[in-house]
């Protein structure tokens, strides 16, 4: 990843009208990519993530503020400046695909260098090799000749990433493009994703609700929240480091308790269980009793009631914990993320 920026997003403001009165989306948003970073932007619903990238895309205009690419300015709200989104050099994946089903595989992929070909300067042999490369990349090559819309939701996600990629843009933008699969097709496509940036050098913007997407596979992870951007940084940042309250609880999963005089979020692998009952006076143990327990196949996730609250707490998947059972927990010194 180079150390160089590729986008830098400066105070950054977007409204829409609304029945009840104009609603900001996004406050002044400042962020900076790095090129040949994969960033993913995460957040709930409604943070702004989406407007965010459609004005990176050129989809928006913004109310406020501009947009640097790759050394260009392409919008610019005090100079009334927007450049449309075929003159930013950009791909884009969108959460359903968005591939043409009357046409076959190969022509959706081919279809931004056909489009762009006298500006390109392509040839006809030179359009299909950088086909045939972006199909082989996202391992359908086989399916070439095939109507896409006759293709799986995963084979469509695959077409619509080697659209992406084929002409080489500045940067690609996935808006929730895992969204619409299956577990086990999101697992692939993540690998997919993580490979492809790896082997082509890509600047990768993503936006997600979903942390393992944003987790696994991102250099920096920039949490949004009501239309700003609260906290950026990387993965194991975000997740052990957060810089509030709300980072804490929206990142990863723990409970909130009251612990020496701080408050702390426990996560539920920080939390030591026992199943049975602490001996009397056995230091650093508390009791509790198990309130529910769920098989999620690689663990089983409990909550335990205790002084402390109700914790969240997880255990090897082949434990014997039952509801209604008593059981020990340890919260070992230095544990728990303070919160603010």
């Amino acid at each position: 990843m180079s150390t160089g920026s590729i986008l830098r997003i400066e105070a950054l403001g977007k409204g829409f009208a609304a029945p009840r009165g104009r609603v900001e989306v996004l406050h002044g948003v400042d962020l900076t990519v790095a090129a040949g970073e994969f960033l993913s932007i995460l957040g709930p619903s409604g943070a702004g993530k989406s407007t965010l990238l459609r004005l990176v895309a050129g989809l928006e205009a913004p109310d406020t503020g501009r947009i640097v690419l790759a050394g260009t300015t392409v919008a610019d709200a005090a100079r009334r400046l927007n450049l449309p989104p075929d003159r930013r050099g950009l791909g884009m994946v969108f959460q359903s695909g968005g591939v043409w089903p009357h046409m076959s595989v190969r022509d959706n992929v081919s279809f931004p260098l056909v489009a762009r070909a006298r500006a390109l300067g392509l040839r006809h042999a030179e359009i299909a090799a950088k086909t045939d490369e972006a199909l082989r990349l996202v391992s359908m090559a086989a399916l070439a000749g095939r109507r896409a819309g006759e293709l799986s939701g995963g084979e469509k996600q695959r077409v619509a990433l080697a659209r992406a990629v084929v002409a080489a843009p500045r940067i690609v933008l996935l808006d929730e493009p895992l969204a619409s699969l299956d577990a086990n097709l999101r697992e692939q496509m993540r690998g997919l994703l993580r490979d492809l940036q790896d082997r082509l050098g890509l600047t990768f913007v993503q936006v997600s609700h979903d942390q393992v997407d944003a987790l696994s596979m991102s250099h920096r992870v920039a949490v949004m929240a009501a239309g700003r951007i609260v906290q950026i940084g990387r993965p194991e940042d975000i997740y052990r480091r957060p810089a509030s309250a709300f980072v804490a609880t929206f990142v990863g999963e723990g409970s909130v308790v009251e612990l020496e005089g701080r408050r702390l979020l426990l996560r539920p692998e920080d939390i030591g269980f026992a199943a049975a009952a602490p001996t009397a006076g056995e230091p650093g143990w508390i009791a509790g009793q198990v309130i529910s327990a769920a098989y999620l196949g690689a663990r089983r996730r409990l909550v335990v009631g205790c002084t402390l609250g109700a914790l969240t707490v997880d255990v090897s998947a082949g434990a014997e914990v039952a509801a209604g059972q008593a059981c020990a927990l340890r919260i070992a010194p230095g544990m728990g993320i303070a919160l603010k």
